[in-house]
């Protein structure tokens, strides 16, 4: 009998951080919104309150089922990005979670390609 492959989810968020020195937070929820791990970068300081951020993954869960009624005519979402004023979010589903992420906004867009396809790999057997 194969045994199963044990994820250390905290081990995954902290490589995630760990790739940049403007990464701000990450977090993997499952597709209910409820947050499985997260972290804030130290050093780095909330944009929102432990109430908020619950209330956010939970829409990124909701965003995801919303997005998926259009997979059959336009494809799968390879990942979502959102540029805000203070921060950069980014989003990656994968089979059975969603990997949620937040960065500095001056981050140039090929750096921010460059992490997604790190990161898509880091997450891959999620």
């Amino acid at each position: 009998m194969a045994r199963k492959k044990i994820l250390n989810l905290l081990e995954i968020v902290q490589k995630i951080l760990n790739l940049d020195s403007q990464m701000r937070f990450a977090a993997i929820i499952d597709t209910k919104g409820k947050i499985r791990e997260a972290i804030m970068k130290t050093g780095k300081t909330s944009l929102e309150s432990q109430k908020e951020e619950e209330h956010f993954c939970k829409q990124v869960a909701q965003r995801r089922a919303m997005r998926k009624e259009f997979d059959r005519t336009l494809g799968k979402v390879r990942y979502v990005h959102v540029e805000r004023e203070k921060v950069s979010q980014m989003v990656i589903y994968t089979k059975r979670n969603i990997v949620y992420f937040a960065m500095e906004p001056e981050m140039p867009i090929n750096t921010k390609i460059r992490l997604i396809t790190k990161i898509k790999k880091i997450t891959a057997d999620l």
